[in-house]
């Protein structure tokens, strides 16, 4: 595959003929808003491709109303975790990281007096990657409340330490909790490993060997770029990176990411108790497909707001939805019912 996309007829790629006006029919119903783009692709071409205008902000800095286009930077908020556990296995590869079976806090020796407590000397890198850490975390809370343990740690004075110290509410390994902490912990062994700032190494490794040159990644107050939320990235940028996950790590033949690295990616971990599994920072599931005689297994970075970044391997089908409902507890919605309703229910054959 080059650098540009190429496009394809829905109905050459198996979809229905009508599946953009099936998009649009939504969104002019209003059951379908606050979008700002809709990418689909299957077999590396694009078979729809939808922007849109409307309210956007970037990491909670109000941009307005913005007409959206193939060109124009979006937040991808948490699918930036996904990103980042991308990152991790390609620097565990060069050996500049821990593996997932080292223990975490002797990557961490300006926190030693932690290790002191035999239960926090117990977690291990892989407890991070799958956020079972045990440790006390609440981004339940809106993110504009400071009580959020996320937007707590962005005002703290050491940000890893915030989110190794926090109370012990379970057993490392037991228990997922949704954990922006944990992924700083990886962000920060990466950048130490690297001799560089997360999103240098970003750039090298992983953006520039796929032909993305253009991203930002919002920093916080100490100057350290959030692993957790800050990446931003164009919509077909995003797109191209849920391609290479599907083909293995592979991008245009040349390995970018670990091939064994994406397939335990690919392989549920631990539940997240509301019918879903994680893994390396990315959600697993499965969805029933009418083209197929069952359900087919897919993975997905999702983001605050209604980003999500969906691959479906068995479909050969990457999806990428943006949109501007950021801190609604409804903001899912829209999301699932476009993967749901408007392109695997119109995939017509496999």
């Amino acid at each position: 595959m080059t650098d540009d996309w190429a496009s394809l007829p829905p109905q050459d790629a198996g979809f229905a003929a009508d599946l953009g006006d099936k998009l649009d029919a939504g969104v002019r119903s209003g059951l379908l808003r606050h979008l700002h783009a809709v990418l689909v692709a299957r077999s590396g071409r694009i078979v729809l491709e939808r922007y849109f205008a409307g309210q956007d902000e970037s990491w909670g800095r109000p941009l307005g109303r913005v007409a959206f286009d193939a060109a124009t930077l979006h937040d991808i908020r948490s699918v930036t975790k996904s990103v980042v556990g991308l990152l991790y296995g390609i620097a565990l590869d060069r050996g500049l990281v821990p593996p997932p079976e080292a223990p975490l806090l002797a990557s961490f020796p300006d926190l030693a007096d932690l290790a002191t407590d035999p239960r926090r000397s117990r977690l291990t890198v892989a407890h991070a990657l799958t956020m079972t850490m045990g440790l006390a975390w609440d981004e339940q809370r809106p993110y504009t409340d400071p009580l959020n343990s996320e937007i707590a740690m962005e005002a703290a004075p050491d940000r890893t330490r915030f989110a190794l110290d926090r109370p012990i509410v379970a057993a490392p390994g037991l228990r997922w909790i949704y954990s922006g902490g944990a992924v700083a912990l990886l962000g920060s062994l990466i950048a130490r490993g690297a001799g560089t700032i997360l999103p240098d190494f970003a750039r090298a490794a992983l953006f520039e060997p796929m032909g993305i040159r253009t991203f930002e990644w919002a920093r916080g107050r100490d100057g350290i770029a959030s692993a957790a939320s800050g990446l931003r990235l164009r919509p077909r940028d995003l797109l191209r990176l849920g391609r290479m996950v599907l083909d293995g790590g592979r991008w245009n033949g040349r390995a970018i990411v670990p091939a064994d690295w994406i397939a335990a990616s690919r392989t549920p971990a631990v539940p997240t108790g509301d019918g879903l599994h994680y893994s390396r920072l990315w959600y697993i599931g499965d969805a029933p497909v009418p083209a197929f005689a069952g359900p087919q297994a897919w993975m997905a970075g999702f983001g605050n707001g209604g980003q999500r970044l969906w691959v479906m391997p068995g479909a050969d089908l990457t999806v990428v939805t943006l949109s501007g409902r950021y801190n609604a507890p409804d903001a899912a919605v829209t999301p699932t019912r476009v993967w749901r309703e408007i392109v695997l229910a119109n995939l017509d054959r496999p």
